[in-house]
């Protein structure tokens, strides 16, 4: 904790756990002067928002979003939330953040005016920065547009409630839904298609719908030479579809025989919810890690200047560790590595090594250690990686050691699991391997890709799914997603699972 200047009583944003809008307003200036000035940020405008409990269920339940289209799963994680919070089995956050511009935060009202303190420096400035600048979030989302889309959607999806009726409308998006995790584009975007293009794919679909009828000379001897053709055919419908295509949702829109353009519409809509969420999913350690340790170094130097009093930050720190809070791998607890904890460890170990760094530090990190440009090394970071490449390039033997980090080998011809990796010098970079690859989406999530589909033909969708260390996909979840599958492309399915050596 930084020391604490001499300062007169009138220097003071508060003193009274009671916060009003004057209060907050004076406090937004004070913490908004450190983060320019200071630690030199760039954010959106922030629109800062005090909402009710209720309201924080009903933020929860619609997966955070200020604006959102009407679907029966809504309401129930609504109930599930609020009973589990009535009961005192479960807290609420203490805010939460949207990724647009203006950057909206819903602070809770019943936060103390420390707490509103912190929670404005972690939102409004941390998380506002980090949307701002990460490359992901920059590719792949529109901050400006969102809540404008948002707002298109819901109004579409109403007006289709009213028109085909809410079952019809709930049973698309039932099962669009279930095909989020495989309704993004993670490696390229889309083309987008011209008019012409359009056309010819709306035609293509016609064809398709004429061919219900299996004429008599298709079942007439092929020709010597027809193995050959339809090889040649087979490419070049793959090339046409841009096939093999790993969103699920966006091939379905595009060439699904039985959809009708408001299905189509309603498909786009969850897909593009899917890809503007889905930089989060890469960034869980390094956003959280910045907006802690931007709300650290904030309130700390408020602190120094005298700004805040002594209990004011003893609130602030006990609410801070609890964030971070890293609990033992045999505590009933655990549940897996903190990414508060281990992403605010990292950045202040950064700044460490930036300061007051030691031999290790100069072995491991000669481009950064004792230069004492932590800012300029932080921003660069929050701008240019993801969490899988923060951890590979940034996590040091000095937080392993202080997380006592170790790796497990879980065989299953082993009777016993096995201890492979702890933190030491022979297992510092096989350990860093390790946890880099745990937040490696690509290896965590399931790649399905769609390879084949004959739309003048039998219309079978064919799909593969690739087996990593040779994990089959869990049986009861594959058949209810293909199920969903079948739903929206109408003709048969068949899902493929082959070796990643393959």
């Amino acid at each position: 904790m930084a020391s604490r200047a001499t300062s007169a009583a009138g220097d003071l944003l508060f003193d009274q756990t009671d916060w009003d809008f004057d209060t907050l307003r004076r406090t937004y200036d004070a913490i908004e002067e450190v983060a320019r000035k200071d630690l030199e940020l760039d954010f959106y405008p922030n629109q800062v928002e005090i909402i009710s409990s209720e309201q924080m269920l009903d933020a929860y339940s619609s997966i955070g979003m200020p604006l959102m289209y009407h679907h029966w799963s809504f309401g129930k994680h609504f109930l599930g939330h609020e009973r589990l919070y009535r009961k005192g089995a479960r807290g609420l956050a203490y805010e939460i953040v949207i990724n647009s511009d203006p950057c909206i935060s819903y602070c809770l009202e019943e936060n103390t005016m420390p707490l509103q303190a912190l929670v404005m420096a972690h939102a409004a400035f941390g998380h506002n920065h980090f949307f701002k600048s990460n490359h992901l979030f920059r590719q792949w989302t529109d901050a400006e547009g969102i809540l404008d889309y948002l707002e298109y959607s819901r109004r579409y999806i109403a007006g289709c409630e009213e028109r085909h009726g809410t079952d019809e409308v709930e049973a698309i998006l039932d099962a669009a839904h279930a095909l989020m995790p495989f309704g993004v584009f993670r490696h390229r975007r889309p083309r987008q298609l011209s008019l012409q293009e359009a056309e010819n794919q709306r035609q293509a679909r016609l064809a398709a719908a004429e061919q219900n009828v299996y004429y008599l000379w298709n079942t007439l001897p092929s020709r010597p030479d027809a193995a050959g053709v339809t090889d040649a055919a087979l490419q070049e419908r793959k090339r046409k579809m841009q096939l093999p295509e790993e969103n699920l949702l966006y091939f379905l829109e595009q060439y699904s025989p039985i959809l009708q353009p408001w299905q189509r519409e309603i498909l786009t809509i969850v897909r593009n919810v899917a890809q503007y969420f889905y930089p989060q999913k890469q960034t869980k350690v390094m956003n959280e890690g910045c907006a802690c340790f931007v709300h650290y170094h904030i309130l700390n130097a408020l602190y120094g200047a005298g700004r805040l009093t002594d209990g004011a930050m003893l609130e602030i720190l006990h609410n801070h560790t609890n964030v971070l809070t890293q609990p033992d791998f045999d505590d009933p607890r655990f549940s897996g590595i903190n990414p508060y904890a281990l992403g605010f460890a990292m950045m202040q170990d950064i700044r460490r090594i930036c300061e007051e760094p030691e031999d290790e530090d100069r072995e491991w990190f000669p481009d950064i250690a004792g230069k004492g440009e932590w800012r300029h090394v932080l921003k660069d970071a929050w701008a240019n990686y993801r969490d899988e490449s923060f951890i590979q390039q940034f996590l040091s033997p000095t937080v392993m050691r202080r997380f006592r980090m170790f790796s497990l080998a879980d065989e299953t011809a082993a009777p016993f699991s096995t201890i492979t990796n702890i933190h030491d010098t022979r297992g510092y970079r096989r350990l860093r391997d390790a946890l880099a690859r745990n937040h490696d989406l690509s290896s965590m999530e399931p790649d399905i890709q769609i390879v084949d589909a004959d739309l003048l033909g039998d219309r079978c969708l064919h799909l593969q799914a690739i087996r990593r260390d040779g994990v089959p996909l869990h049986a009861a979840d594959r058949d209810a997603t293909m199920k969903h599958v079948e739903r929206l492309w109408g003709y048969k399915v068949e899902l493929r699972e082959v070796s990643a050596d393959a």
